[in-house]
């Protein structure tokens, strides 16, 4: 039963990326927008790997001060003991004066080579965020280029009438065609108002002049 399911769920992720990359050759933006994420995933993850490797450094330099301390504090003792003639106490001290300096010794080496991975770590950092930045600016400048494409490409659209459908020119015509006959109206009623006042104008001053003559 579990290998049917891990077979389903592999057919559908596979499904799934091949999808996504059908997808991306349509939109290299997309693409682009999912490489970014991704890359700030994994400057992140070094970014807490950074904080780990300062706090291991801190541990490390603690651990060497205190070894290194309680090895010179031995050795003082050993001398003491030495020069008082107490042999079991100088024995005691000068061997924890040796384990201590060893510690001490293995503890700075260990420091030194922490301390020389921490720098690689900042140097690969410090490079991982400015590709990051480059790539934010350079998606800045594709998006830029794909709006002027676009703009441009439905300008021309707009200013070529070869590029308009048949469907879409019959549209504007009609409109045309409508405006036309609608201005053909107004000056038709307005000149048929216009007549029909200067008609009753003329009959009134040809009745005015009638009775003017009797």
């Amino acid at each position: 039963m579990t290998n049917l399911f891990t077979r389903i769920k592999n057919t559908i992720t596979a499904d799934l990326h091949e999808a996504l990359d059908q997808k991306d050759k349509k939109n290299p933006i997309a693409l682009l927008n999912q490489y970014l994420r991704q890359c700030e995933q994994e400057t992140e993850k070094v970014r807490k790997l950074l904080e780990r490797q300062y706090t291991l450094k801190d541990e490390f330099t603690r651990e060497y001060q205190q070894a290194a301390q309680l090895a010179e504090k031995r050795k003082y003792q050993a001398d003491v003991a030495s020069k008082a003639g107490e042999t079991e106490l100088y024995q005691f001290a000068s061997s924890e004066y040796e384990q201590y300096a060893d510690r001490a010794t293995r503890l700075s080496g260990s420091l030194e080579q922490v301390k020389g991975q921490l720098a690689d770590l900042e140097r690969k950092y410090e490079e991982m965020k400015h590709k990051i930045k480059d790539m934010h600016l350079r998606r800045m400048e594709l998006m830029g280029r794909e709006n002027v494409t676009r703009a441009n490409h439905q300008i021309n659209q707009v200013l070529d009438a070869n590029t308009y459908s048949d469907k879409s020119y019959s549209k504007f015509k009609e409109i045309e065609n409508y405006l036309d006959r609608l201005e053909q109206q107004v000056n038709s009623s307005f000149y048929r108002n216009t007549i029909d006042a200067r008609i009753a104008q003329l009959e009134k001053e040809m009745k005015l002049e009638e009775s003017k003559s009797i």
